[in-house]
């Protein structure tokens, strides 16, 4: 562990009130002290002290100091923050003063990275500050501050306690098998334990998996046939002219995206190109492209011509989403309604598009894709490890229920502890703690 002190803007680099300038290191007080008017050396932790940052006899700016010591930091070493000026100019005048005393310019996430390795944060709470930065919505700051407080360690804790009492039941029998006080084990004894470890993890990665929705926003595919107007709605959505609109058909023969917010529910849309049968090479691409995003989206948004009646190809786009979390827009209600299908009229061309917003807020209400669950993952690598855990006690399982002998069973279990252990980076490798930190702002 290095133990060098490291430096950075910890604020935009823009013209602010004030600039922050973090380091972290050993003796960083007294590092600081040697630049800087104020008496801090021998302060007390938590501490502001008001003073000059000097270059020699040189003043550089006015500033307020805070120092932190001991292990209550946020990276479990000594710390200072240089609160200066927030003039461009001047903030990158202190920290070049910083770098020309000694100290090393930090990596990106190089504080938290730190805090990590000193043991102040387990990695899903690292992961959570991360996340907390890039948070689109309400709901994810939400779950980006669980993650921070500590609300994925205490119930990944909670599944190894659970699977720790389990194998130290077989551990127990294999090892003093004389004693007569211990409880023989039998598949009867051990699968309902098992079992409902199991299902703890099913309804946790299940939960999980509709994180993405909340924080990276719902995929959303606009198909139809072509010249039902699905560019009209694009543009409609997006309040902006992204999709060429023409009488033509098959204008749209390749994939236009734009990303949109409905108050905290965030749509990354994707208008299709118009499906239909054709002899046009290029168009046919878009067609084939166009089926395939159906079947892959979190939200498809099948658009029918109400002002003309339902032919075969608009039978064969009911047919082909009907399995898909999809709602029916029958557009161009202005110029007529010829039939009734139970989805939501629309005019995209007079943005009369309200009543489609609605449905979709609706159909996507944070509440009921979270209700009462307060156990969820944050990441594909957290939910990917949980996985491999469910895997490896599902083969415990069977082996179980097939009489397999219990010091083999045991090594099933071990290896979904193994994958517990990693969710919190106890496991963790250096590739992997370099690739998650380098994602982090410089400062942090």
């Amino acid at each position: 562990m290095n133990d060098d002190i490291i430096v950075a803007i910890a604020t935009s680099r823009l013209e602010a009130a004030i600039s922050i300038i973090r380091l972290s290191g050993k003796d960083c007080i007294a590092f600081v002290q040697s630049f800087f008017t104020g008496q801090i050396k021998n302060k007390e932790s938590h501490t502001i002290t008001y003073g000059y940052i000097k270059d020699d006899q040189k003043r550089i700016d006015e500033v307020l100091v805070n120092i932190y010591r001991g292990h209550r930091t946020f990276t479990g070493e000594e710390m200072v923050e240089i609160n200066c000026h927030g003039g461009v100019f001047i903030t990158q005048k202190v920290l070049n003063l910083c770098l020309k005393k000694g100290a090393r310019m930090a990596e990106h996430g190089e504080f938290s990275k730190r805090a990590f390795l000193n043991g102040r944060i387990d990695l899903s709470q690292a992961e959570a500050i991360s996340d907390l930065i890039t948070a689109k919505n309400d709901y994810a700051t939400e779950l980006a501050l669980k993650g921070i407080q500590g609300n994925i360690s205490h119930f990944i804790e909670d599944l190894r306690e659970d699977l720790i009492k389990i194998i130290t039941q077989i551990e127990v029998n294999i090892d003093y098998p004389e004693y007569e006080d211990v409880e023989e084990l039998t598949a009867d004894s051990l699968l309902p334990k098992s079992q409902l470890l199991k299902e703890k993890m099913n309804h946790i990665i299940e939960s999980s998996q509709n994180v993405h929705l909340l924080k990276d926003g719902i995929s959303t595919v606009i198909i139809g046939k072509p010249n039902v107007g699905k560019s009209s709605l694009l543009n409609a959505l997006l309040n902006e002219d992204k999709a060429i609109v023409t009488d033509i058909a098959g204008t749209t023969r390749d994939i236009v995206e734009g990303t949109i917010r409905l108050d905290n529910i965030i749509l990354n849309m994707i208008d299709t190109a118009g499906i239909r049968e054709t002899n046009d090479i290029v168009e046919n691409i878009g067609v084939n492209k166009s089926k395939e995003l159906i079947h892959k989206a979190d939200l498809v948004l099948l658009v029918l011509d109400s002002s003309s009646e339902l032919t075969k190809e608009d039978y064969e786009l009911i047919e082909l989403s009907q399995d898909t979390n999809r709602i029916i827009v029958m557009n161009k209600k202005d110029q007529g309604i010829k039939y009734e299908l139970d989805g939501i009229f629309i005019s995209a061309k007079d943005n009369e598009i309200e009543s489609l917003i609605n449905e979709i807020k609706k159909m996507f209400e944070l509440g009921k894709i979270t209700a009462g669950q307060e156990d969820i993952l944050a990441n594909a690598r957290q939910i990917q490890l949980l996985e491999k855990a469910r895997q490896s006690l599902e083969n415990a399982i069977e082996a179980m229920e097939n009489n397999v002998p219990t010091d083999l069973i045991v090594t099933d279990l071990y290896e979904s502890w193994e994958n517990l252990k990693e969710i919190l980076g106890e496991r963790a490798k250096e590739d992997l703690l370099d690739e998650l930190f380098k994602r982090f702002c410089i400062g942090k």
